[in-house]
């Protein structure tokens, strides 16, 4: 039986699933519709799906156990989440009042994921929404001369690692090993430096921009915005940067030469991803398919209990996306 999509201005393509009633028959049903799931989400980017009986991190397992060919690592941390076991995970643990920006999972990494997978097994009371953006159309909302500027130099991103501004590094590299890392950052084009204190300052240059291996189009995927320092609340902004200064900031990005990140430039950005950003209110059972190439993400401001899962899945390499500048060791020294 063919599915009765939902188009609406403003939200995600939506299939609503009646009948349902164990789970069973959840992953009977993902297994006769896996294909059309798969080609409506090479399309629009991201699919909401509602309906089914899931009522634990268990009951999403076994779902997205139906939805993906293979599971995707989470490297190089950068958020607090909690593991559920069976490789899932919260979506964040950052605190409700924070909005997170839009962003592709792990796009500064050789390796990400592919596909994304959430699921609310709380709704919150208010806000609290998994807003979505095909990058396709960030990208085509673009100003021209920006566009070119990153695809010539790439987008360059530091990190500092320290234990009371961002996680440490023994967390986001999930060793304790300083050979470790030292040998991860050496194999994934990073340049690496250590600091006092048990510190670490990392610097990588990345595509901006990259092809879909599936359909060869052309999107926008990076963490430009989303880790500027014009996107901190501008109070905090300030606090940190004297503090640390803007070296020492937890992230910082700008484009690949080396020249500075604008205020103008980020609020263009936000702009486009904007323009793009489609969202569903979250109800219990609720999933959310992302094409993570294709579609950025972010999470909304909410009041109340929110329990949001995710599950990452079919690994794709940076490498078969066609990226526009080589990954080279970055300058920083060890």
């Amino acid at each position: 039986m063919t599915l009765q999509w939902i188009e609406e201005p403003g939200a995600p393509l939506t299939v609503v699933i009646d009948g349902v009633r164990t789970m069973d028959a959840a992953g009977a049903w993902v297994r006769e519709h896996h294909a059309e799931l798969r080609e409506a989400l090479t399309r629009h980017g991201s699919l909401y799906l509602r309906g089914l009986p899931i009522v634990s991190a268990g009951d999403f397992a076994t779902v997205r156990d139906e939805l993906f060919a293979a599971r995707a690592k989470y490297q190089e941390k950068a958020t607090p989440r909690s593991d559920f076991g069976d490789d899932v995970f919260s979506s964040t643990d950052l605190p409700p009042a924070q909005a997170i920006r839009m962003h592709n999972e792990n796009s500064y990494t050789l390796s990400f994921p592919g596909l994304l997978l959430f699921c609310c097994l709380t709704a919150p009371e208010e806000g609290g929404a998994t807003p979505v953006a095909d990058v396709r159309k960030v990208l085509a909302e673009l100003p021209p001369e920006l566009v070119e500027r990153f695809r010539e130099h790439g987008w360059a991103l530091t990190r500092n690692y320290a234990e009371h501004i961002s996680l440490d590094w023994r967390t986001a590299f999930a060793t304790g090993s300083r050979a470790d890392v030292e040998r991860y950052c050496a194999d994934n084009g990073i340049g690496w430096e250590w600091g006092e204190d048990d510190t670490l300052r990392t610097r990588q240059v990345r595509s901006a921009l990259v092809r879909h291996p599936g359909t060869g189009e052309e999107v926008w995927f990076n963490h430009v915005a989303f880790w500027s320092e014009w996107s901190l609340d501008p109070d905090i902004r300030d606090v940190l940067v004297g503090e640390f200064g803007r070296d020492g900031l937890p992230f910082n990005t700008a484009p690949g030469d080396g020249s500075p990140l604008t205020a103008d430039t980020v609020a263009a950005l936000d702009a486009a991803y904007e323009k793009a950003t489609v969202r569903r209110s979250w109800q219990r059972g609720d999933l959310l398919l992302v094409d993570n190439i294709l579609t950025a993400h972010g999470r909304d401001p909410f009041h109340g209990d929110r329990k949001i899962v995710v599950a990452m899945g079919e690994p794709v390499a940076l490498a078969d996306c066609r990226p526009t500048v080589p990954v080279a060791e970055s300058a920083l020294t060890g």
